[in-house]
């Protein structure tokens, strides 16, 4: 957790947005600054550049930033607004125009140890053009940092192409690839919980788990981002990244210590060890899914060829995919991955499902529940641990599963850093842990490529869901096994 009670060492630092007046930027980019700046860990003077290909006044462009800022900031500060308003310039640039960057100079700071990270909060179809642009304008020192966001590319080799221009301009210790799931509490105290305590590390094994799943749902369909989505699809914007990252940090190997290229070396190994889906295989071990109209919270909302206005699209809106890693620790456990639009609700969630006992000494006969350790990712941040007890009372025996839960907004008095503003400062002190590698996204794609080959070789429809349900994720289950709802 991020220590907001203590002053540390400032790095001066100019942070240069490009998409800067974009969804993105507005939504987490620039609150993470503010609220940073309020915490004191970026300096006061710190500046921030928005580009943009719009046109704006200096009056138009502080009015529209006031308004969008106050709308993604609750209990908003005029004071800091104000500080954080003062600090944002606005330039103006067709990034695949030759020379636009050429007068962003004057803009930034000369000095040798002035970080400058440029944010590509933009299609990565732009980063080549970009860093062209940088370094013909003479951009790029040795302080500087580049944040990618996802998607890098569609499959392998667009993604190769893609580091390979990046990498052209900067080495990869400037380069830092953003999976902002990386940055949530609960996903870092997977790894404080796992090797810290005894309990679990030895018990983190085929031996004693029976089955791992990972979730992340959404209520909401897919909205402005239509034309995007139906590009890529759940498969290549969601599992590629999120879902195959969390994997990794709940399936790794104890590193030795912890620092950036160790962390990674020990991600890298899970994912080349992942069995590949090949045309049989995807039959039975993935369902892909897209959802039509249903209700969520008692209204009736569309489906997605609605939504995008299409007649027909054979895009996924829903993934689950029952995985193997074929190690010595994970051999014969199964990995759930699922992630959906327009389900049930929003949540994200990491299940580790421990086997039972293997007999029960108790006279009734009833089954006992399996222990669980449950992540809680969003909405709310929580660890829950599912055991059996007995029930108060009299007259025999009488168990039944209790939680015992860790809730960290009632635990911790304090307000929780978002995601994005720890990852902001890490990219600031020049901390890779938190930040996928080159080799790391090459080995991800090259086994969602296998996903997706085959899919076209056995011409896999999707499975139809109601919009407000769970989508068809059973279809995929093995063993007796269910989805924790």
């Amino acid at each position: 957790m991020i220590n907001t009670n203590k002053l540390e060492n400032l790095f001066l630092s100019d942070i240069v947005i490009f998409g800067g007046l974009g969804d993105l930027s507005i939504r987490k980019i620039l609150p993470a600054i503010y609220f940073r700046l309020q915490a004191k860990q970026l300096a006061d003077d710190c500046r921030v550049i928005l580009i943009s290909r719009k046109e704006f006044n200096e009056e138009e462009f502080e009015n529209l930033l006031r308004s969008k800022i106050e709308n993604n900031i609750e209990d908003v500060s005029k004071k800091d607004l104000n500080h954080l308003i003062s600090i944002c310039k606005y330039y103006k640039a067709d990034i695949n125009q030759n020379g636009c960057l050429n007068n962003l100079k004057p803009l930034l700071r000369s000095e040798n140890n002035v970080v400058r990270l440029f944010y590509f909060s933009v299609s990565s179809s732009l980063f080549g053009s970009i860093t062209k642009n940088l370094k013909e304008a003479e951009l790029i020192t040795p302080k500087s940092r580049v944040v990618l966001e996802k998607p890098l590319g569609h499959n392998a080799e667009s993604s190769r192409e893609i580091n390979n221009e990046i990498s052209d301009y900067f080495n990869e210790s400037q380069i830092f690839r953003i999976d902002h799931y990386l940055g949530k509490e609960t996903v870092q105290n997977l790894m404080v919980l796992r090797f810290t305590n005894n309990l679990y590390e030895n018990a983190w094994n085929a031996q004693n788990i029976d089955n791992i799943q990972i979730t992340v749902s959404e209520n909401l369909g897919v909205g402005s981002r239509g034309g995007f989505y139906d590009k890529y699809g759940a498969l290549l914007d969601m599992v590629q990244n999120h879902l195959l990252q969390l994997m990794c940090l709940v399936a790794i190997e104890p590193p030795n210590i912890l620092d950036a290229n160790t962390v990674r070396d020990e991600k890298l190994k899970v994912l080349k060890s992942l069995r590949p889906i090949d045309v049989d295989s995807c039959k039975t071990h993935t369902v892909k899914g897209q959802y039509t109209r249903g209700k969520l919270d008692g209204k009736s909302v569309k489906s997605y060829l609605e939504d995008i206005e299409k007649f027909s699209s054979d895009t996924e809106t829903f993934v689950a995919i029952r995985a193997y890693i074929d190690n010595w620790r994970w051999a014969g456990v199964p990995f759930y991955l699922r992630t959906g639009k327009r389900l049930t609700r929003k949540h994200s969630q990491i299940t580790i499902n421990f086997k039972n006992v293997p007999h029960n000494i108790f006279p009734d006969g009833k089954s006992i529940v399996n222990n669980k350790l449950i992540i809680n990712l969003q909405p709310e941040e929580s660890i829950e641990l599912v055991q059996t007890v007995k029930t108060p009372g009299p007259g025999g025996y009488r168990y039944e599963p209790i939680s015992l839960v860790l809730d960290y907004g009632s635990s911790f008095n304090e307000r929780f850093p978002d995601a994005y503003e720890r990852l902001l400062i890490d990219v600031i002190r020049g901390n890779q842990t938190l930040f996928m590698r080159k080799d790391e996204v090459e080995a991800s794609w090259k086994w969602i490529d296998s996903i997706n080959q085959s899919w076209a070789k056995a011409k896999l429809k999707n499975h139809l869901y109601s919009s407000g349900s769970n989508g068809p994720g059973d279809r995929i289950l093995s063993d007796n096994h269910e989805w924790n709802n």
